[in-house]
């Protein structure tokens, strides 16, 4: 039977080169400091054009595209685009919660956006699409494709505060060695491959007592796992909503997709696809090379502090991107 119901793309994107929007940020942030405020959190890499491209060229079948932005568009958005649908925080934060200037709370609350469909995907605009993908690698049957694995937590990864808090209130919610053998053939699955099998078989004596793997990629999502969770978890949620910049308490999104793999409400789909980086000048070529070769489905790619030459590396990945998407999409002036 063919799956015929609309998926829609959400995408984050912030211009921290806007004098209003630093205004704004300066004044709350000498009254309450945060934390991951560096530059790199949101400096513009002038390439959400090539984000926008690949969408059309590669993925047509997407229904609608949610651009969330602070207030400020790219010079070169075409406002009038048939599938685009430009949405200001005003639009769906709770007032009570604005402004804000940490991912979180526009995060948690994505399910808000007026006319967002019950199946959409969430990117952050340094989440890109390299090649032709169809729609079930998303939703299979309308249930989010993912990938199920258990893993230690450790404090020192990255974003590990975010991870303990939202693997602690996970486990609040589910018994996960239940979990996992209740959906059993869902966390031991082929598609995975021989070595991520192996460490859930490892780990499920220890189920109740580690996290969950997180690929940084685009996460499918149903807006009802929002609408749960946030029913059932609010207090929580709300706390962390009212953050105006990150905060070491603060619960992610990630929780929304671990309860989406916990009730076993998702399809298993392989990783080998997907891919994580972090830019830095020594590693500037490598991320172009593979880009231009197309040699992952989605990829990431994280802005770093690291960086010290910025206009050059931008060059490098941007030079990148033109190389395999040189024609304008319909979102483009």
């Amino acid at each position: 039977m063919k799956e015929n119901y609309p998926i829609d793309f959400v995408v984050t994107w912030i211009d921290g080169n806007d004098p209003e929007w630093q205004a704004e940020f300066q004044k709350y942030y000498k009254e309450e400091k945060g934390i991951d405020a560096s530059i790199s959190r949101v400096r513009d890499w002038d390439n959400l054009q090539y984000w926008f491209r690949s969408v059309e060229k590669y993925v047509p079948w997407v229904n609608k595209i949610h651009l969330i932005t602070w207030g400020h568009l790219p010079k070169w958005i075409n406002k009038d685009a048939e599938k685009l649908n430009i949405v200001k925080h005003t639009d769906f934060i709770p007032e009570e919660y604005l402004p804000t200037f940490s991912c979180n709370p526009i995060e948690l609350n994505i399910h808000r956006i007026k006319n967002l469909s019950r199946n959409f995907v969430y990117f952050n605009d340094d989440l890109f699409i390299g090649k032709k993908i169809n729609r079930t690698r998303f939703f299979r049957k309308g249930k989010p494709v993912d990938f199920a694995q258990l893993t230690p937590i450790s404090p020192i990864i990255p974003f590990g505060h975010y991870v303990l808090n939202g693997i602690s209130l996970t486990h609040k919610r589910h018994h996960f060695t239940s979990a996992i053998k209740k959906h059993l053939f869902r966390w031991f699955n082929m598609k995975y491959g021989i070595t991520a099998n192996l460490k859930n078989l490892f780990l499920l004596p220890f189920a109740n007592n580690v996290g969950l793997k997180n690929p940084h990629v685009a996460i499918p999502f149903l807006k009802s796992t929002f609408e749960k969770v946030w029913e059932e978890e609010y207090e929580t949620l709300h706390a962390t909503s009212k953050s105006k910049f990150r905060d070491y308490t603060n619960i992610t999104d990630w929780v929304m997709r671990y309860e989406q793999l916990l009730s076993g409400n998702f399809a298993p789909h392989s990783i080998k696809d997907t891919h994580t980086d972090v830019i830095t000048d020594r590693r500037a070529e490598e991320i172009a090379a593979y880009i231009v070769k197309q040699k992952y489905a989605l990829f990431c790619i994280n802005d770093s502090d690291e960086i010290v030459e910025f206009e050059k590396i931008k060059n490098i990945i941007n030079q990148a991107f033109e190389k395999i998407l040189p024609e304008k999409s319909s979102f483009e002036l």
